[in-house]
């Protein structure tokens, strides 16, 4: 059965980004339902948000009882100052308020606020309220004097968030993710083709699981979501210092990044344009400086261009040389450079191995916080 979403959309400018909401919604598999209240109807014609759910659009209450149908997530975005005050108080003058004030009790409540700044400060005793109840506030965004409606990637994450089982509620996980870079001099480096989008599906994954997530983020592309703690660094000594400053306190280490091999001795100008030879030298591998720490350690190897059975050696390997309790192993020939996809093999240290053929890393996120969740 699909998952039934109510979203809410009140009347605030930012309603016309509720059908590029009900529209992605609908392209993740959920079942999208539209109440507006009259001050929404002004802004967003209800007719295009029946084209973008594909449903009748609910603006008023009739004989119908649209305000006791059961929905999974009710979403509200946007929310407006009226609305958010209306509910906190227990007010039912809409079919939005009415559907809060009578929804089922397994429902869960999302809001996304757009108002002024200054509106949003003043209902904050109201905002908390809802906080005291369960509901899932998406924080907005505040600049040049508006509270802007959260981008759409963190609404359509906080409704995972919400409907997603609390297996590592009890859990503190420590993610690196992303390139290191090693300078050559003030403006050349050493790096590699790295995304991160890896490392970041992981801590998503962990945080729509409830655990408590850090994320050391080297160089990326990518810009991680609000609701993650994240430390930046650019070289693998930088990376090398926060894991070590942080891992005390966690108790799972995922070692997502693509962490330079190597580095050089940094020229203090920019070298001119001519023939020049750079010496190169290892960098010091993390594993190696974590090895007594008692925590669940998670490896990746890449390799390029190799046979499935040497992918599984190598990572066979590395999993006994630094005591690992899981390896996810990879062969980054296969363009998933920036991909949102990737094929991988994890390997746990009783020697089981999944293959996991080419699907987006989300869904491989998943699967490797499943084994490592065995592994607890």
């Amino acid at each position: 059965m699909m998952t039934k979403i109510a979203l809410c959309v009140c009347g605030s400018v930012a309603a016309i980004k509720a059908p590029l909401i009900a529209r992605e919604l609908i392209r993740r598999g959920f079942e999208v339902y539209c109440y507006m209240t009259p001050a929404a109807c002004e802004i967003v014609s209800p007719e295009l948000m029946e084209f973008a759910t594909r449903q009748e659009v609910v603006t008023k209450l009739s004989g119908k009882l649209e305000h006791l149908r059961n929905y999974d997530v009710i979403l509200i975005a946007p929310a407006t100052a009226n609305t958010i005050s209306k509910i906190a108080h227990g007010i039912a003058d809409n079919c939005v308020t009415a559907l809060i004030l009578a929804r089922n009790q397994d429902s869960k409540i999302i809001v996304a606020p757009a108002m002024h700044a200054n509106m949003y400060f003043n209902i904050q005793e109201n905002v908390e309220k809802l906080k005291e109840r369960g509901f899932y506030i998406v924080e907005p965004i505040l600049s040049e004097g508006k509270a802007k409606l959260a981008p759409e990637e963190e609404i359509i994450d906080a409704v995972y968030y919400m409907l997603r089982e609390k297996d590592f509620s009890n859990k503190r996980i420590l993610i690196t993710a992303g390139a290191t870079i090693e300078y050559i001099d003030p403006v050349r480096i050493i790096t590699n083709k790295s995304s991160g989008k890896m490392g970041l599906a992981i801590a998503k994954e962990a945080y729509f699981r409830g655990a408590k997530v850090k994320l050391i983020l080297g160089y990326s592309k990518i810009k991680p979501l609000r609701y993650l703690s994240v430390d930046y660094v650019e070289t693998s000594e930088d990376m090398l210092n926060a894991v070590k400053k942080n891992i005390k306190n966690c108790d799972i280490y995922i070692s997502a990044a693509a962490i330079t091999d190597f580095t050089t001795e940094k020229a203090e100008k920019k070298i001119k344009t001519k023939e020049i030879t750079i010496k190169l030298k290892p960098t010091t591998k993390i594993f190696e400086k974590i090895k007594d720490e008692d925590v669940i350690k998670v490896g990746f190897k890449a390799l390029y261009n190799v046979s499935e059975n040497e992918l599984i050696e190598e990572a066979k390997e590395i999993l006994k040389k630094y005591e690992l309790d899981l390896v996810v192993a990879n062969d980054v020939a296969k363009d998933v450079f920036g991909s949102d996809e990737n094929e991988v093999y994890i390997i746990d240290k009783e020697g089981k191995i999944k293959h996991i053929k080419r699907t987006k890393k989300s869904e491989i996120a998943k699967e490797i916080l499943n084994m490592i969740k065995n592994a607890c």
